[in-house]
C-alpha cells in the first residue's frame, strides 16, 4: 500500500526553529504578486520564437531562475539580446499596474521590523527593477540588506546570494530563514547553511518545494512570526 505523506507545514515538521534573528525574502512569487507580470512579459517578448501552444504551462515551472537563462531555454537560441531586451521594455511598461503584496505582506514584515529580526530580500531580479517595487509597495525602508542578480557573480540556486545577504547583515545562516516560492530559492538557503521555508501560494506547488528540501511551509505569511518565536504565535 502506498503511504500518503502529511503536508509539510508549520505543525507537522517541528515547532519551530531555534533562534532566528533575520528573515531573508526572494521577492516575485514570494512577497509580491508578479505571476501574471512575469507571464504575459515572456508571452509578449516570445512571440513568434516559440512553438505554438506554448504558454503558462511551459513558464511556471523556471520562474524564479535567471531570465536569460529561461529564454534560452524556452527558445533554444544562444543570441538572445533583442528578446531579453522585449522582455524587460514590456514588464517595465505595465510593471506599476500589475505588481501588489500577498496578503499579510506588510503587516508580517512591520512586525518582524519591530522586534529587531533583520530584514532583508534575495531575488534574481535586476536591481533597478527590485528597488522600484518595494519602494512602489512601501517596504524598501524594512529591508536592511538587498541582493539582486546585478549584486553576485553566481544567483539562486547557488549559495552565493543567501551567503552574501547573511554577511552583509552581519547574521548566522544558522539563525536565518530564507523564505521562497521556488526550488532555487529552497536549495540556496540549504547550501548557505540558512533555514528554507516555503510559501504555500507557489504556483509551482508546495509538492516541489518539500522535495527540494524546504524545512517549513508557511500557509499564510504571518506564520513567519511563530518561526522566529513572536507574540502569542511563538508560546
Amino acid at each position: 500500500m502506498t503511504q500518503t505523506r502529511p503536508p509539510v507545514t508549520l505543525m507537522t515538521v517541528r515547532k519551530r526553529p531555534g533562534k532566528i534573528t533575520t528573515v531573508l525574502f526572494d521577492l516575485d512569487g514570494t512577497i509580491i504578486d508578479t505571476n501574471e507580470l512575469i507571464i504575459q512579459s515572456f508571452m509578449h517578448a516570445l512571440s513568434g520564437h516559440v512553438p505554438e501552444g506554448f504558454g503558462r504551462e511551459q513558464i511556471i515551472p523556471s520562474m524564479g531562475e535567471p531570465l536569460a537563462m529561461q529564454i534560452k531555454q524556452f527558445t533554444g537560441k544562444d543570441d538572445i539580446a533583442t528578446l531579453v531586451g522585449a522582455y524587460r521594455e514590456y514588464n517595465l511598461l505595465k510593471h506599476d499596474e500589475m505588481v501588489s503584496l500577498f496578503p499579510g505582506v506588510k503587516e508580517t514584515i512591520e512586525r518582524l521590523h519591530r522586534a529587531g529580526i533583520r530584514l532583508g530580500i534575495v531575488t534574481t531580479k535586476m536591481r533597478e527593477t527590485t528597488i522600484r517595487a518595494l519602494k512602489l509597495l512601501e517596504i524598501y525602508s524594512y529591508m536592511d540588506a538587498i541582493v539582486t542578480l546585478d549584486d553576485v557573480e553566481n544567483a539562486k540556486p547557488h549559495p552565493e546570494p543567501v551567503a552574501k545577504a547573511v554577511a552583509a547583515l552581519g547574521a548566522e545562516a544558522s539563525e536565518t530563514l530564507m523564505v521562497g516560492d521556488s526550488s532555487v530559492d529552497i536549495v540556496s538557503a540549504l547550501r548557505a547553511g540558512a533555514v528554507p521555508v516555503g510559501v504555500a501560494w507557489s504556483l509551482k506547488g508546495e509538492e516541489l518545494l518539500r522535495d527540494s528540501g524546504a524545512s517549513y511551509i508557511v500557509k499564510e505569511m504571518n506564520e513567519l512570526l511563530a518561526l522566529c518565536g513572536i507574540g502569542n504565535e511563538g508560546a
